[in-house]
């Protein structure tokens, strides 16, 4: 399993494990969103798949109140066809993260290819392109009873450093905040 960036050559396994219901989105399923948007403008979303200077751009939370997009990028888990991806975002000048959002890293496999380690292998693709932009670590979190999270994170050498009250932005409840040191 390889990281790779997205492309038009990608796209079509992406949209349809979309259309299969899979949603990049742990927090609420975004797939038939994500399919309007692609069927608009590919190019559009091709080019959204790697913002790393976001220029005013913002996002609309689940609760519908509207933040600025941070720089990110996202990368696809391909093994020959589309596995799931896994996406970085930052603030530039600082390792810190605004409240709305929670952690550097997210990730989804679809669930046709889980539990064949391709998460693990993503987050560990994707630690070097962390410390290039200049973090000197990352945090991911994660639900208490995500245990298969927890492992893909420990793996990588995530530690735990707290639980905490997720706001309701982003689903609420109980959520684990791992660091991963990338010096």
């Amino acid at each position: 399993m390889d990281l790779v960036r997205p492309e038009p050559q990608h796209l079509d396994d992406y949209l349809a494990a979309l259309r299969r219901g899979w949603s990049p989105n742990t927090e609420r399923d975004v797939s038939a969103e994500l399919v309007a948007e692609i069927e608009a403008d590919p190019v559009a979303f091709l080019a959204g798949a790697d913002d790393r200077d976001p220029a005013g751009r913002t996002v609309e939370l689940s609760d519908g109140s509207r933040v600025p997009r941070l720089p990110g990028f996202s990368r696809w888990m391909w093994d020959g066809g589309f596995c799931g991806s896994i996406n970085l975002r930052w603030q530039d000048g600082t390792p810190e993260l605004p409240p709305y959002c929670l952690g550097h890293i997210g990730y989804a496999v679809v669930p046709w290819k889980q539990r064949r380690g391709y998460a693990t292998e993503a987050l560990r693709q994707l630690l070097p392109l962390a410390r290039e932009v200049g973090l000197p670590y990352v945090e991911i979190t994660t639900n208490p009873d995500n245990v298969g999270s927890q492992r893909v994170i420990e793996a990588n050498g995530g530690v735990l450093v707290e639980r905490f009250d997720q706001p309701a932005t982003s689903g609420g409840g109980d959520g684990l905040r791992y660091r991963v040191a990338l010096t």
